[in-house]
């Protein structure tokens, strides 16, 4: 059957849902993948998919202008003649659920990783989007033919409260899973014996809980303590929370952090420093946690939806309370001070990211769902023939 992938970015489909993908293709089926366009279109075309970029916007809100990319979506569809559309992301959800509808394409799937900035800012334009934004999931999301993955039980009871979707088309799978077996565990402190570092890799939004970050590595500074405190990531401009880079680049300068931006080699990062730390305001589930599990080095994360479901307090990592600074430096000097306990819940993370998370895992049940809905559509359009 043909299949089309519908992301906010073409990195997304490469960094989260190329193993997916290839994995469709070993199953013979056709691919199509979509996205704003972006450099990493070219790296998808280079594994053989074809990608073709959208005129979309992520941070649009013109009205015009997301009417002409639903009408760009409605005219795709009908000349591909997918049997499934799979989207990942909410505005993805909303406009490639509400083309493929209007197209009649036969099945729907959208995998919603977290709730985005309208859900979790506080900020004035996203409080006056979210009826929008809800009403827009619930027309979108609807129909026989949908199924709706979520990566937390957090985020089904809201889905679920606010009456958005029936509860028997929502699937819960934990995140788009990793390749636990491209990282390696560590035992203990690293090699080259230098200062302790720690960790915080994603985007550089303001909800990953980067000002958080900062504020613990003043405070433990001002303990006399010497640690270096190392951010990995790009901003995100097509995200409103976008941290400026002028913002990360006076931290450098002021001596309080190392910024390395983007990084190719995460296994090899993760190999350089001594604690992961991810202060979010909420998540789907976070990859980046999962691949630092997988190294077995020791996490501290906040207890939020999405972060929960990869950590539990004293078992194998630690959780702190959300925009909490001082309670997140803490812990991060807690796992400085005991290297017996570090070392426990870094392995015990690792056991958890290989039996419960690896990509393996994660395709097998998203393939399931795709056998719910796009393979019988597929069987019967075959049977009946031209």
């Amino acid at each position: 059957m043909k299949v089309v992938l519908f992301a906010n970015t073409e990195w997304y489909l490469y960094n989260f849902r190329r193993s997916l993908a290839l994995a469709l293709r070993e199953a013979g089926h056709e691919l199509l993948l979509i996205s704003p366009p972006g450099p990493y279109g070219e790296r998808l075309r280079a594994l053989g998919f074809r990608w073709e970029p959208l005129p979309m916007q992520r941070r649009s809100l013109n009205p015009l202008r997301e009417v002409r990319l639903l009408w760009h979506l409605w005219r795709l569809f009908r000349r591909e003649q997918p049997v499934l559309v799979h989207g990942f992301t909410i505005k993805c959800a909303v406009y490639g659920s509400l083309a493929a509808r209007i197209a009649k394409v036969p099945a729907r799937i959208n995998a919603v990783a977290g709730m985005g900035y309208v859900f979790t800012s506080e900020d004035p334009r996203a409080r006056l989007l979210r009826p929008v934004v809800r009403g827009l999931l619930k027309l979108a999301l609807g129909g026989r033919d949908a199924r709706l993955i979520l990566q937390n039980p957090d985020d089904v009871a809201m889905f679920q409260r606010a009456a958005l979707v029936k509860a028997d088309r929502v699937r819960l799978i934990a995140g788009s899973g990793v390749d636990c077996a491209r990282f390696a565990a560590r035992a203990g402190r690293r090699d080259d014996a230098g200062l302790p570092r720690v960790l915080l890799a994603a985007r550089m939004l303001w909800d990953k809980g980067i000002a958080e970050f900062v504020e613990a590595a003043r405070r433990l500074r001002a303990q006399g303590r010497a640690i270096e405190f190392v951010l990995a990531g790009d901003p995100d401009p097509g995200n409103p929370a976008a941290v400026p880079e002028a913002t990360l680049q006076g931290w450098v300068e002021e001596g309080l952090l190392q910024w390395l931006g983007h990084v190719e080699d995460m296994p090899a990062l993760f190999a350089s420093v001594d604690i992961l730390v991810l202060p979010s305001y909420r998540e789907g589930l976070p990859k980046g946690l999962i691949e630092a599990a997988a190294c077995a080095l020791p996490l501290v994360t906040t207890n939020v939806p999405g972060c929960r479901e990869v950590v539990t307090d004293g078992v194998d990592g630690l959780l702190v309370p959300v925009r909490d600074a001082p309670a997140l430096a803490r812990a991060i000097a807690r796992l400085l001070d005991d290297a017996d306990l570090a070392r426990a819940l870094g392995h015990a993370a690792r056991e958890k990211a290989l039996l419960q998370f690896d990509e393996g895992i994660v395709i097998e049940r998203t393939l399931a769902v795709y056998s719910e809905l796009g393979l019988q559509h597929a069987r019967a359009a075959a049977q009946a023939g031209p």
